[in-house]
Order: structure tokens, then C-alpha cells, then sequence
């Protein structure tokens, strides 16, 4: 396919354009143990028949009403979440220098989030949310414990930080990256706080600056909340370039929310739906990202590329984060929109084959190698 090549091409050509360059990324941070529902017991330790499906699950949960049930659960591992975490550890292994600013424990980093506190210089403000990733052959159910992601406030980072070097952090990052908005109950009052307080005194930065805000499922959230998180994130453009990331859900749910009437369930519709976002909050793009493609849309047009599908992946959790981590890369290095989209998919075509975040000479690999 002639755009991968093209793609190749541009990554091999403005690699060169890393240096120099820093990303902020917060501001979520969530502790996940990856669980498997029992069955049958048939002895100690992992020696028991799982609950293999979501029907099942609910089979078992239906058969309880009126009633009561007792289902173990047994942890098969913890490590660390959020989209924030996942997308900055994907930034990392391209060698970006990083900052993170989130929800990694209070008083103490929690131990899952040790190693990548070091690594990102990580700056901690609350406790991290508590998530149960209920793991079946067909699919994965997260149960989310937030509340602690209450006291992630403009203030509540200020004061952790101290107001001098929070602006400092900021005013020498060329990517700022604002994730899991859903999650977050003050984020848009955050984003009205840097957009009012913050940015307008910000010199301008060598490359420019770019934000990137991805939702993360706002199902749960009002229609009125999500519409005026989209403004918020609309008056960034004023202080940079604006990348909105959405997955395919989450494009179709605002599209709803501004009644654009797009569901992206083909190519054409898919550009439509990303054009039609753009242009209702003028910012400089929007991407849409279903699980076999992704779509672009710029002032300049739209585009749509095919994605590397693999039928049984390693791993599915944080995919759509490192998307996010490989289009921003393309976008610091300075790649056209589709170049950007194919170096997303890639990212994430190779992180859901080997569950290890790719550097850039993996992503190069991955894109001589995908037919």
C-alpha cells in the first residue's frame, strides 16, 4: 500500500526533528488488576474452570435475582492504567522526554507506578483510581473505582507543584496531552483554568505547541457536560494547534451531542464524521479511530488509512492509547495527516501483537513488514 510507504519515507526523513522537543502528559493514573471470573474450583491456586465469556458472566449474574451468588475472583496480575500512563509510556519508548503530572498516589507513589514516576519525572497529586479488568475470551469488563480522582484540581496541582514550575513545565512542552476527561470530575474546570489563567502568558515555544485531548468514553457523563468539555478544549486553538482523539464510539457520541448526523461506519462517513467535528469546534484536527482503521480531518482535507488487523492479539488494553502516542509522534516530528495516522496504527498494530510499547525503530520495522 502506497501510503505506508509514503509514510516510511517521511518518518525516515524527519526523525531528526525529535531533538529538542518535550511533552507534558497527565493528568489520570488508575492501579488495574487484570482478573478472571471462577467457574468450577478444582483445587488451589489458578486450578479452576473460568468463566470463558461475557454471556456466561451475565448468565450467572441473572440466575442470582431474587437470590444471592458468590463469585471469586482471582487477580491474575496488577499493573499500572489510565489512559495518561499507557499514551506517556508509549511516548517514552520513542525516546521523547517526558514529564507526567497525574494521579499516582498521594503522600507515596503507589509501587505498580515506581518505575514510571522515574522515568517520566512524574509529578503525583491525588491517590490513582482503582480499576477490576474483568477478563473474558470475548471481550473485558472495567469496574472503576474513581472517587479518589476527585481532588484532581487546578489548585490541587498547583499546590503540589508550586505555581512557578507548573508554568515553567509548561511553557517548554511542544505536546501537552490532557487524557481521560470522563474519569476526571474537575477537568473541564481545569481546561478553563489553563485556557484563562495559564496559557495567555505562555512565550511561544520553537515548533509551536500542540494539545491533545482524548475523552475516554463519556457515556456516563451528561450531554451537556461533554458538550461544554468541547468548547473548553476549543479555546486551546487560541494557544496552539488542537488534536481531538476519539475512538469510534466516542466520535458517534459527539456526534450525537452536536446532531451531525454521522455514525462513521464506513470510510466516507468516517472522514465525514471527523470533518464535521473539526469544523463545529475549529480546531486544527480530529481523528477517529475504529479498531480496523483510522480517519483524519485537517483544514486542509480528510483522510482514512487501513489498520494492521491481527485476529488473536496479545494484548487489547491500552491499544487505543498508543494510536494516540504514535499520531502525536507524527505530529512532533512534523508528518503529513496520513503519515501520522499510519504511524498510530502501527504503534498500536505492534503493541497488540507483542504488549511491549515499540520504539521509532520498531514502528520503522512494523511499517517494512505490514503487507
Amino acid at each position: 500500500m502506497e501510503y505506508i510507504q509514503r509514510a516510511l519515507k517521511e518518518l525516515q526523513d524527519k526523525r531528526g526533528n525529535q531533538s529538542g522537543k518535550s511533552v507534558l502528559v497527565g493528568l489520570d493514573g488508575f492501579v488495574d488488576t487484570i482478573i478472571h471470573l471462577v467457574a468450577k474450583r478444582h483445587g488451589l491456586g489458578e486450578d479452576f474452570s473460568r468463566l470463558e465469556t461475557i454471556e456466561d458472566f451475565g448468565n450467572r449474574m441473572l440466575a442470582a435475582a431474587g437470590k444471592s451468588a458468590n463469585l471469586e475472583m482471582y487477580p491474575k496480575m496488577e499493573k499500572l492504567g489510565g489512559n495518561g500512563p499507557i499514551m506517556a509510556n508509549a511516548l517514552c519508548a520513542t525516546g521523547f522526554p517526558l514529564i507526567y503530572i497525574g494521579a499516582l498516589g498521594k503522600g507515596a507513589v503507589h509501587p505498580v507506578f515506581q518505575d514510571f514516576a522515574k522515568k517520566t519525572n512524574a509529578i503525583s497529586v491525588s491517590d490513582p483510581g482503582l480499576t477490576n479488568a474483568l477478563e473474558f475470551n470475548d471481550g473485558k469488563i472495567m469496574m472503576g473505582i474513581t472517587n479518589t480522582l476527585e481532588a484532581l484540581t487546578y489548585e490541587s496541582i498547583v499546590e503540589t507543584m508550586g505555581e512557578g514550575a507548573f508554568l515553567d513545565t509548561l511553557s517548554r512542552s511542544n505536546l501537552v496531552a490532557l487524557v481521560n476527561w470522563t474519569m476526571i470530575p474537575h477537568m473541564t474546570e481545569i481546561f478553563a483554568a489553563l485556557t484563562d489563567k495559564v496559557l495567555p502568558s505562555l512565550p511561544p515555544i520553537d515548533g509551536g505547541r500542540t494539545f491533545f485531548f482524548d475523552l475516554a468514553d463519556p457515556e456516563k457523563r451528561a450531554q451537556s457536560e461533554l458538550v461544554a468539555a468541547l468548547h473548553a478544549i476549543a479555546k486551546f486553538q487560541n494557544h496552539g494547534n488542537v488534536t481531538l482523539g476519539l475512538n469510534l464510539k466516542e466520535g458517534q457520541q459527539v456526534s450525537d451531542a452536536f446532531e451531525l448526523g454521522e455514525k462513521g461506519e464506513d470510510d466516507g462517513s468516517l472522514k465525514r464524521l471527523a470533518a464535521k467535528i473539526r469544523r463545529q469546534l475549529n480546531v486544527s484536527a480530529v481523528v477517529v479511530h475504529p479498531t480496523r482503521c483510522a480517519a483524519c480531518a485537517t483544514k486542509d482535507g480528510e483522510w482514512c488509512v487501513d489498520g494492521p488487523y491481527v485476529e488473536n492479539p496479545k494484548i487489547t488494553t491500552g491499544a487505543g492509547d498508543h494510536f494516540n502516542a504514535g499520531f502525536s509522534i507524527g505530529q512532533l516530528l512534523g508528518l503529513s495527516p496520513e503519515a501520522c495516522l499510519t504511524v498510530g496504527v502501527s504503534g498500536s498494530g505492534y503493541y497488540v501483537r507483542t504488549a511491549v510499547s515499540p520504539s521509532l525503530n520498531d514502528i520503522e520495522g512494523f511499517l517494512r513488514s505490514w503487507e
